[in-house]
């Protein structure tokens, strides 16, 4: 399959977005030239190829498998992903899409353990997967891990070794030889440029690219609103978030703490990871860009939304590393305000939580959220004596009692899979329509979500147009909550600036 040939991929339609750098396309699609043998992100600052030397491919591995090699200088491996959209009509669509984000996030290592996950049989899942991305699951994979190992190499000074093995080579010199009859460079020639960018942890900081705009202080106040002592602090002023975190990788726990910062010059966060979760960067990288929204289409995303957008263009969708987390924190928020959550959040947290080691931990970051199966044993009335309502604390530990066999507790799938798992969350006791579909819109990172019976929103819809409907949204209704909250939460400053002052 030739994806210069797609028709969503039309020369002339490309050609003119490259011409002009568009960043709205960064990631969707590459250029491959046929004079260098490279391929670029549309962004790339080098001169423009002739129109006639350019292929356009619509995934890094179709490029690749094209035999074109990933630019030295705009860094393919940096560019965001495209945004996973579901839909109902067309469910092969649905899984090859969902199993491009499985390998994404490192979460198989085969075309069996793949098609098992999805539950479909090789064959069918080697056909779909050809036809939506237009090669091999196993290339796909493959172009994964070298770009995966390109990156680690450009922006960390770890031994090859260790890249090899983060990028999910088994052995050195299967990593060189891919490497070698890939891209025709040996892996220490990506070491000779600038030295690592310095980082806050003692780690690399891996660059990981997003699509401008990107409202990077209304998110960093959205989360610093929320964050719970010992598990996160943000910083507003220096762009930066730092949090701990357990992450599931190699079929193995591991837990750590990772700093975030947004860079003021360019596009870009920076991410560096402690030392005890670097080697988990296959499955780190894409948790972090769903968790900070990276992939999102602002350019669509705000025109969907309108006027709504004006106020805060680029407004981001902020997901979770941790969906039991998210849970109880929703379940914590139920009917009280934010900071009262947080207080509860960090009681809790304090209470039932355990210590980072010391080489991991750093000043506001000390704690690792509760576990599941702590909970699950947890009396009632350890939970309640935190200042927690005793329906409250019975909802927690039926939560906990329920994980992780939950939908929820897994990946997202189809419209029907968010169906079932918000039913699945409200037959639950003491979660209601509103909590479950909190907990999807954040720990789903699902778009299309509009909690029900949320007075702040009522409200502000009621100060809009005359007819304005949330469908009107559609598909990207989470969106419109947030720029709706935001809103609210922007008129009420003015009235606690002046109680301050009394």
């Amino acid at each position: 399959m030739d994806a210069s040939d797609s028709p969503a991929l039309d020369p002339e339609h490309c050609y003119p977005a490259l011409q002009a750098r568009d960043a709205r396309f960064d990631g969707l699609w590459f250029v491959g030239v046929t004079s260098t043998g490279i391929y670029c992100r549309p962004v790339c600052r080098v001169r423009t190829p002739r129109r006639d030397n350019c292929r356009f491919f619509a995934s890094a591995a179709q490029a690749e498998a094209a035999q074109f090699r990933p630019c030295l200088k705009c860094r393919p491996e940096m560019a965001p992903a495209a945004p996973l959209r579901w839909s109902v009509m067309d469910a092969s669509r649905t899984l090859a899409r969902q199993a491009a984000a499985l390998l994404e996030g490192g979460e198989s290592e085969s075309v069996e353990d793949l098609a098992r996950r999805l539950g479909i049989s090789d064959r069918h899942l080697r056909r779909i997967f050809a036809a939506e991305h237009g090669v091999s699951p196993l290339q796909y994979l493959q172009t994964r891990r070298l770009l995966l190992a390109k990156q680690l190499l450009a922006d960390s000074a770890q031994p090859i070794t260790e890249v090899a093995a983060a990028a999910g080579f088994r052995s050195l010199r299967r990593f060189n030889a891919a490497f070698v009859e890939q891209y025709r460079l040996q892996p220490s020639a990506l070491r000779r440029g600038a030295p690592p960018v310095a980082t806050a942890c003692g780690e690399p900081a891996l660059r990981l690219a997003y699509r401008p705009p990107y409202a990077v202080e209304a998110l960093l106040e959205f989360l610093a609103a929320r964050a719970i002592p010992g598990i996160e602090t943000v910083d507003l002023a220096q762009r930066t978030v730092s949090r701990s975190l357990r992450i599931r990788h190699g079929g193995r726990v591991h837990a750590g703490r990772v700093v975030v910062r947004f860079d003021t010059a360019q596009p870009v966060l920076l991410l560096s990871p402690c030392a005890a979760v670097w080697g988990t960067a296959a499955s780190l990288i894409p948790l972090v860009r769903r968790w900070l929204d990276l992939d999102a289409e602002p350019a669509a995303i705000d025109t969907r939304l309108g006027d709504l957008a004006e106020t805060t263009p680029g407004l981001r969708l902020a997901g979770c590393t941790d969906r039991f987390e998210l849970a109880v924190r929703a379940v914590l928020g139920q009917q009280v305000t934010v900071a009262a959550a947080r207080t509860l959040g960090a009681r809790f947290v304090q209470r039932f939580g355990t210590s980072l080691d010391a080489g991991q931990a750093a000043p506001g970051v000390d704690r690792l959220f509760p576990l599941p199966e702590t909970i699950a044993q947890a009396p009632v009335e350890a939970i309640a004596e935190l200042g927690i309502i005793r329906r409250r604390a019975e909802a927690l530990i039926a939560l906990a009692r329920a994980w992780p066999r939950l939908r929820y507790a897994g990946e997202a799938g189809g419209q029907a899979e968010f169906e079932a798992a918000h039913a699945e969350l409200v037959a639950l006791p003491g979660i209601g329509p509103w909590t479950a579909a909190y907990m999807l819109m954040r720990g789903w990172s699902w778009p299309d979500v509009f909690p029900p019976g949320d007075v702040v929103l009522r409200k502000q819809l009621a100060e809009l147009p005359a007819g304005t409907m949330p469908q009107d949204w559609q598909p990207y209704r989470s969106y419109a909550v947030l720029q709706l909250w935001r809103q609210a939460a922007m008129a009420s400053r003015p009235i606690k600036d002046k109680d301050k002052d009394k």
